[in-house]
């Protein structure tokens, strides 16, 4: 059974429908997967993803965090159809949905103050998972500074060790530094997206927000509210509805870039370049803070 055959199979499965291909059409995504719009002779529609056999546990890794989203019954996330790897490709076929840069942005934010109102009594997850193309290791914890040091910042650094990048004088600095970002702050494990830029929502036709591409914890949900500030593309009004609804501590500007250092290191591993220079600076306003 070739590739094509392996996902109509699937498809047909999933759906108790035959499934045969009509047209697959490439469209615009993110460096990790291919991406297509794929309709059957039926006239059904589908969203595509396809990466090499060896990656389908970054796919997994979407399967889990769309589910765990859509239970919390907040906000919308794209339909989980079919999952599955052939001897050349893994696969992730997911419901087509009609998506538009703008929409209700109010009701994002309070919508994404719902999800984080679905906690847990640990920081993390019942499994690891993916932070682009890298591992983001999630085992629980009681102590978020912990959590922070071990499982994201301290992990990225061990990383960018191995990488060679030149960052682990400051960033060894940092990690004691870290208690000092928290002395009157005490963050419950919330539930989180874990990957909230820009390019990872959207609005349906009728504005209701969508969120995809997830890289699900429970941990402080500063973190998601600070990533949506790093690469910008969140309106005014998403933040104060999201505010209105679930008031920010006093302290979250001082932890902002603390919690986008994260991704800037993980960019820093995945590409190199300036995000390395970046990662440095970063590192360098943190320190010189007062806390």
């Amino acid at each position: 059974m070739d590739d094509w055959a392996a996902i109509a199979a699937s498809i047909a499965s999933a759906t108790a429908r035959p499934f045969e291909f009509a047209r697959q059409v490439p469209t615009s995504g993110g460096y990790i997967n291919q991406t297509l719009l794929i309709e059957g002779k039926d006239g059904r529609r589908f969203f595509l993803k396809l990466n090499e056999a060896v990656k389908y546990p970054i796919l997994l890794s979407e399967v889990t965090g769309l589910h765990a989203i859509f239970e919390t019954r907040t906000l919308r996330v794209p339909g989980v159809i079919a999952h599955g790897k052939t001897s050349r490709h893994s696969f992730l076929v997911l419901e087509y949905l009609e998506l538009q840069p703008h929409g209700n942005a109010r009701r994002l934010g309070e919508q994404l103050a719902s999800m984080h109102r679905s906690t847990s009594d640990r920081f993390g997850f019942a499994q690891d998972n993916h932070i682009g193309t890298t591992v983001q290791p999630n085992a629980w914890m009681d102590d978020w500074i912990s959590f922070l040091n071990e499982r994201r910042i301290g992990f990225q650094l061990r990383l960018a060790k191995q990488n060679g990048l030149g960052l682990q004088d400051l960033g060894e600095r940092l990690l004691e530094a870290l208690p000092r970002f928290f002395a009157n702050y005490e963050p419950s494990p919330s539930l989180l997206h874990g990957d909230l830029w820009g390019g990872n929502h959207a609005y349906l036709p009728d504005g209701t927000p969508v969120i995809f591409d997830p890289a699900v914890y429970y941990g402080d949900r500063e973190c998601d509210l600070a990533m949506t500030e790093l690469f910008g593309g969140f309106s005014s009004d998403f933040y104060a509805a999201y505010r209105a609804s679930f008031p920010l501590d006093d302290g979250y500007a001082s932890r902002r870039d603390l919690y986008n250092l994260y991704h800037i290191l993980n960019h820093a591993n995945m590409f190199g370049g300036s995000y390395v220079n970046q990662s440095a600076q970063m590192m360098r306003r943190l320190l010189s803070k007062d806390g």
